[in-house]
C-alpha cells in the first residue's frame, strides 16, 4: 500500500526588517532627488532608482556605475560617477535622524 506524503509546509512569510520600515528624513541635497517628506529606506531606494532610470543615469556599458547629474553630484559628494554599492553608503550620509 503506497504511503501518503505529508502536505508540504508553507514557508513563513518573511517579515521586513523594522529598521528599513522606519521613516528617515532626507537632507536638503537628497530631497531634491527623492522629495522632502520622511519615508522608509525601502521607498527612498525605490525613488532614487526611479530617478536614475528616468534620467538615464545608469552607465550603458557598466550597469553597476551611476553617472551623476547636478542633483546627484551633491548627494555623491561631488563625484561624477559611483558604483551602486558606493551610492548606498553615500546616500546614508544624507539622512537626518
Amino acid at each position: 500500500m503506497p504511503t501518503k506524503k505529508a502536505p508540504a509546509k508553507k514557508a513563513p512569510a518573511r517579515k521586513a526588517n523594522a529598521a528599513f520600515l522606519k521613516p528617515v528624513q532626507p537632507d536638503e541635497a537628497l530631497a531634491k532627488v527623492v522629495g522632502s517628506k520622511p519615508l522608509p529606506r525601502t521607498d527612498l531606494t525605490k525613488k532614487l532608482w526611479d530617478y536614475i532610470k528616468k534620467n538615464k543615469l545608469q552607465d550603458a556599458k557598466k550597469k553597476t556605475q551611476i553617472n551623476a547629474d547636478d542633483a546627484l553630484k551633491a548627494v555623491f559628494n561631488g563625484k561624477k560617477s559611483v558604483s551602486m554599492f558606493e551610492m548606498t553608503k553615500l546616500v546614508s550620509g544624507h539622512l537626518t535622524k
